[in-house]
């Protein structure tokens, strides 16, 4: 859920001359170009799409990137919220470079990059290939947090994770906000187009990976925020099911507060009143208001931080349509009637995920301790506003015991953690056990160092929202390849992240033979054993954070507020007959 500042790219240098060079792999071929003012080396792949041209990375000389790949043909105009089509092919070689595609969402003004283009036609994918002779390496697909609403396939990178080469790894764009979330249960506006970009992904990959060295047999799906919740939800949708062999879902679950829109036609009604369009109870005007709308319009007043997480763009549960479904049922229920296929999860979150809301600290915090009832969260429904009170204030007790709000900041940090991560992945995990899945490995992470952020108004580093995904990929963000300025104890803890996530693609155990690390069993339907990720790795026993579990558990049991469908827009006329 995070809404990460996008980081700095590495721009392309356009270069006037190209030579000629030999690349001595197995699929290379020799490539003639013009002299170059350095030295530039090609890999050629044929695939099903066509000849492609990737890159050896300039920081990373055991990979090949191959940028820009169209998995799919994003749908434009009034057309552009319908399902993905089929990618387009070529027969002269495509030089797969990096063209600074984004799918349209709230922009950054300031960003240093002025070659980025926003277009809705804009389903890329980026495959990182180790320069080895092997084939049928294992396929570790990313899906990028930002809120689904903002950010991009390769806004972080993960090339030290692949310095092995025995991985092939895949980033990818979708479509975000109103453009990829926005349902109204018609057959030209179904829903989750979003999600429906990451299936066709996912099939791209089992029909094109083979030719990039990749096994389709082999493909672990991760992400961290969004693409956590989003990996975590595909693994229940049977849209994506035998698509994927493996899930690493971090920072975020199918269970989520922000995991479906909770009343999606009410979400697409205010979205539409804050473009000034009016006529919204009426479906079909609204329809043709968002298929007519320019995109620079309806990325223009999105919203995120919202205390309650009401009129936020998500997945949805969807009707049935003219179209492919992605899911029509909720995900509790799902999970309810264990109607999905098991897959190894390795699933977990940092200790300080409510670091996520900390700049609306100073905004909400005198609110908080007035009012706490507006701050709990869309998915719990009460009869009356006194009983949503009475709860507000028995939440509030529970974690500041008395004390304002303005004064725990620490507290307000645990409340958002347990409210909007925490809890709904115990939730999930537990669910997972107890339907006969027995490949769940928990984890948290806990692990600062003295460069790691200090918590506002106190003297404690913070692990905060994805802080795992941060271990896992370059640098601190993903931003920056040479690691020597961290610090000795993150590179480290850097390492042991890499080595369990390595372990996990490659045989769906967290911790190889061998390992210096902790022995790590699945996980009980207690939520343990765990493996926690800190100063100190050590697996331990105890229930993860049970009495603030069970606090949630025992509210979530009487007051769960379930995501709806949209309604049917054209409800069949009942013919009265004598």
């Amino acid at each position: 859920m995070e809404i990460y500042e996008l980081p700095n790219q590495y721009l392309i240098i356009q270069m006037e001359l190209w030579t000629c060079v030999l690349l001595l792999c197995a699929a290379a071929v020799c490539v003639t170009c013009e002299q170059p003012t350095r030295d530039e080396d090609w890999l050629e792949l044929d695939t099903p799409q066509g000849p492609v041209r990737g890159r050896r990375d300039p920081e990373a000389d055991h990979l090949y990137v191959f940028y820009n790949i169209p998995y799919a043909t994003g749908p434009e105009g009034e057309n552009k919220f319908k399902p993905p089509l089929p990618p387009p092919t070529w027969t002269t070689p495509y030089d797969a470079v990096d063209k600074f595609v984004r799918c349209p969402q709230a922009t950054q003004p300031n960003h240093a990059n002025k070659a980025i283009i926003f277009k809705e036609d804009c389903l890329i994918a980026n495959v990182y290939v180790p320069d080895t002779e092997e084939k049928n390496l294992s396929v570790f697909v990313y899906i990028h947090g930002g809120g689904f609403g903002t950010g991009y396939g390769n806004m972080i990178k993960a090339k030290h994770f692949l310095d092995k080469k025995d991985i092939i790894m895949v980033t990818f764009n979708y479509r975000l906000a109103v453009h990829g979330f926005l349902c109204l249960g018609t057959d030209d506006i179904p829903g989750n187009a979003g999600m429906k970009d990451q299936v066709a992904l996912l099939r791209w990959v089992q029909h094109n990976i083979a030719s990039y060295g990749g096994n389709p047999n082999d493909v672990t799906l991760a992400g961290s925020s969004a693409g956590s919740v989003s990996s975590d939800l595909l693994m229940l949708s049977k849209a994506a099911e035998g698509l994927f062999h493996r899930v690493i879902p971090e920072s975020g679950g199918n269970l989520a507060v922000f995991s479906s829109q909770r009343d999606p036609l009410a979400i697409a009604k205010f979205q539409a009143k804050l473009l000034n369009f009016t006529d919204v109870d009426n479906i079909k005007a609204l329809e043709k208001f968002y298929k007519t709308a320019p995109m620079s319009l309806l990325t223009s007043h999105l919203r995120f931080h919202r205390p309650d997480f009401n009129y936020f763009f998500s997945p949805c549960v969807e009707r049935e349509t003219a179209t492919e479904a992605f899911l029509t049922e909720t995900p509790l229920s799902i999970l309810q009637k264990n109607t999905y296929k098991k897959l190894p999860v390795l699933y977990g979150f940092a200790n300080r995920e409510g670091l996520f809301r900390i700049r609306q600290f100073d905004t909400w915090k005198y609110r908080m301790n007035e009012k706490f009832s507006d701050f709990l969260t869309i998915d719990l429904k009460f009869k009356t506003a006194e009983e949503k009170a009475e709860v507000a204030e028995r939440v509030k007790d529970f974690y500041f015991r008395g004390s304002p709000v303005y004064e725990k900041v620490l507290d307000y940090v645990d409340f958002y953690s347990d409210a909007l991560f925490i809890h709904p992945m115990h939730w999930a995990a537990k669910m997972y056990v107890e339907n006969g899945n027995n490949e769940v490995y928990l984890y948290v992470y806990s692990f600062v160092d003295d460069d790691s952020p200090i918590i506002p108004h106190t003297d404690v580093h913070g692990a905060g929202h994805c802080a795992q995904s941060l271990a896992l990929v370059d640098g601190r963000d993903g931003s920056v390849y040479n690691e020597s300025i961290l610090t000795p104890e993150y590179r480290n803890m850097k390492k042991i992240v890499r080595e369990i996530w390595h372990s996990f693609v490659k045989t769906g155990k967290p911790v190889p033979e061998g390992s210096s690390l902790p022995a790590w069993p699945a996980a009980g339907v207690d939520r343990a054993p765990y493996m926690s990720l800190g100063q100190k790795v050590e697996l331990r026993h105890e229930p993860l954070l049970e009495t603030r579990t069970r606090f949630w558990e025992d509210i979530y049991q009487k007051y769960y507020r379930a995501p709806i469908p949209p309604p049917n827009p054209e409800p069949e006329t009942i013919q009265m007959t004598k």
